[in-house]
């Protein structure tokens, strides 16, 4: 078994400065390092339990097959709060068959983000 201490997303964006903007104030994530100088250098976002990395240049368009899935508390909250800071919303918050209140967006690059709420009633919420 591979001890794994830490893990992290890799983002290579085709802009590094604008996917920084959308980020870390569109989205508002907090830095939890930088390194580096100059437009190339690295940012790690923190992402709940886990971490992003937009660091690099991406040489080719984003990948369709690349998800990022984000618990938020309000799904509503959030909504308003990106449509405030110009994000653009895919597809705004609404109530899955599987319970779970999903809305989705895209960075600039078009890598789609799924921000998730889960309700105080969802089975996620209980172990049996």
């Amino acid at each position: 078994m591979v001890h794994v201490l830490s893990s992290r997303v890799l983002l290579r964006p085709s802009d590094p400065e604008r996917s920084r903007a959308f980020y870390g104030e569109a989205l508002g994530l907090e830095i939890y390092r930088e390194f580096g100088t100059g437009p190339e250098r690295g940012t790690v976002y923190f992402l709940g339990g886990g971490y992003l990395e937009v660091s690099g240049r991406a040489t080719e368009p984003a990948t369709d097959s690349l998800r990022l899935w984000l618990q938020v508390a309000d799904a509503q909250a959030a909504h308003r709060k990106l449509v405030e800071r110009g994000v653009e919303v895919l597809r705004p918050p609404v109530q899955e068959p599987w319970g779970l209140i999903e809305m989705w967006i895209a960075d600039p690059d078009g890598h789609r983000i799924v921000l998730t709420e889960v309700p105080a009633d969802h089975p996620l919420r209980y172990r049996p």
